[in-house]
C-alpha cells in the first residue's frame, strides 16, 4: 500500500518541478512587470493567429501564405527590455535562472562590453521557445518566443519578419539544424 501512494506522490513531486523550471523565465518577467525603467510587450497565440490568418487570406504570393501559416505557430511573445539599467547585471541575473539543460545555445557573441545569447528549448524535435538575451551598458532586452517552430521555420521568420530579435537571430543564425 506504501508503495501504491509513494509512486504517485513521486511522481506529482516531479511534474510540480518541471514546471517550475519551465516557468523561470515567467518569474523573472513577472519580477519586472511593474517596474518603471522597463518596457514590456506580450503578445498573444490569439494576435499571431489573426495576424497569420490575415497574411494567409489576402496573400497573392505563395511566400506570404507561408509566412502567415508560420506566423499561426506562435504561441506567444514576451519582451522586456531596458535603457535605464546596468544591462550585465540583469543579463546575468536572467541567464541564471535558465534551467541550463532544458535550453541550448545558438549563438554567443560577447565582448568586453557586450553579451548577447540565443537560445532554444525543444521538444519532440520541435523548437517551443526561442530565447535571446542580450545585455550592454545601460542596455537590457530579454525576448521569450514561444511556439512549435523547425529551425527552417526560425530561418523564415528571421528572414521575412521585422519581429524583435529577428535581426540578431539572422545575422548570427549559421543556416539550418
Amino acid at each position: 500500500m506504501k508503495k501504491l501512494i509513494l509512486i504517485p506522490m513521486l511522481l506529482f513531486a516531479f511534474i510540480i518541478k518541471a514546471q517550475a523550471q519551465d516557468d523561470a523565465i515567467q518569474k523573472f518577467f513577472s519580477g519586472y512587470m511593474d517596474d518603471d525603467r522597463f518596457s514590456r510587450v506580450y503578445i498573444s497565440s490569439k494576435m499571431m493567429q489573426m495576424a497569420g490568418g490575415f497574411l494567409k487570406s489576402n496573400a497573392e504570393e505563395q511566400e506570404s501564405a507561408d509566412l502567415g501559416a508560420l506566423l499561426q505557430k506562435v504561441k506567444g511573445i514576451r519582451i522586456l527590455s531596458s535603457e535605464e539599467v546596468d544591462g550585465m547585471k540583469f543579463y546575468n541575473e536572467a541567464y541564471g535562472t535558465l534551467t541550463k539543460n532544458k535550453y541550448e545555445e545558438l549563438m554567443d557573441v560577447q565582448d568586453k562590453t557586450t553579451k548577447l545569447k540565443f537560445l532554444v528549448r525543444e521538444e519532440g524535435g520541435l523548437v517551443k521557445e526561442l530565447l535571446m538575451i542580450s545585455g550592454d551598458g545601460n542596455d537590457f532586452s530579454l525576448l521569450s518566443m514561444l511556439g512549435n517552430f523547425t529551425y527552417d521555420d526560425l530561418n523564415m521568420l528571421a528572414e521575412h519578419t521585422d519581429m524583435p530579435g529577428m535581426k540578431e537571430y539572422k545575422k548570427g543564425s549559421s543556416g539550418n539544424k
